[in-house]
């Protein structure tokens, strides 16, 4: 999701009732989320499945693409926010009332740390790319992405590689599979290093971003 920078007031002490702007905070193997509610009616049930989503996951994204990740992290859950979920300074806000209304939709967690870990600052590197990349982590790692009914979409002649989350994530998974198996963590550490131009693509697979859309098109099948 769109990455925003949010500053936050910390109201109120830990503790564990659904109470407005409570907070509590997890610890484990190393890593921490504090998580901040300003929905009293916030279901109990799903902050567990996103706290237990960031644990399972979280540790497996920095081992893969960077272990100078923060080990510490923030989960807001959101009445005033409008989109589905947004991250910045190791913050990830969730919308209360999309969260609510798509309990089973807890790998937002996944796409969204992964901007953490992406970790590219002022990026010389598209916001698509990242967009995609985030989306083919939660391709790749989510933990029930069938629950929620998310899925790659289908290749249709009207898409291009730069619409990015899942129809840029599906470009990535098939330039994997027929030309450069680890693409996407050479593409994410170059963009963390601010070494990625649009030659990025020629140099690591033998081919342009454009000629290998040409080729996806021809036979899109992952």
């Amino acid at each position: 999701m769109k990455k925003i920078l949010i500053p936050l007031l910390l109201i109120g002490a830990t503790c564990c009732g659904a109470k407005a702007n409570a907070q509590e905070v997890f610890k484990k193997k190393g890593y921490q989320v504090t998580f901040i509610n300003k929905d009293a009616a916030f279901s109990t049930e799903l902050k567990d499945k996103l706290i237990k989503t960031f644990f399972e996951v979280y540790p497996k994204l920095a081992k893969e693409y960077n272990k100078n990740t923060s080990k510490k992290v923030t989960f807001v859950i959101d009445t005033a926010y409008d989109g589905v979920a947004a991250t910045g300074n190791d913050t990830v806000v969730f919308s209360a009332k999309y969260m609510t209304k798509h309990p089973g939709d807890i790998d937002v967690v996944t796409h969204e740390v992964m901007h953490i870990v992406q970790a590219y600052g002022n990026s010389v590197g598209p916001g698509w790319l990242t967009e995609g990349i985030a989306d083919y982590v939660r391709f790749k790692f989510g933990v029930d992405n069938a629950g929620a009914k998310w899925a790659l979409p289908a290749f249709k002649s009207t898409q291009n590689y730069d619409n990015a989350y899942r129809i840029t994530a599906r470009f990535l998974v098939w330039t994997e599979k027929n030309f450069k198996p680890g693409l996407v963590k050479e593409l994410d550490k170059q963009l963390r290093d601010h070494t990625y131009t649009n030659d990025s693509w020629k140099n690591l697979t033998g081919k342009t971003v454009d000629e290998l859309w040409a080729a996806y098109a021809a036979n899109p099948a992952i």
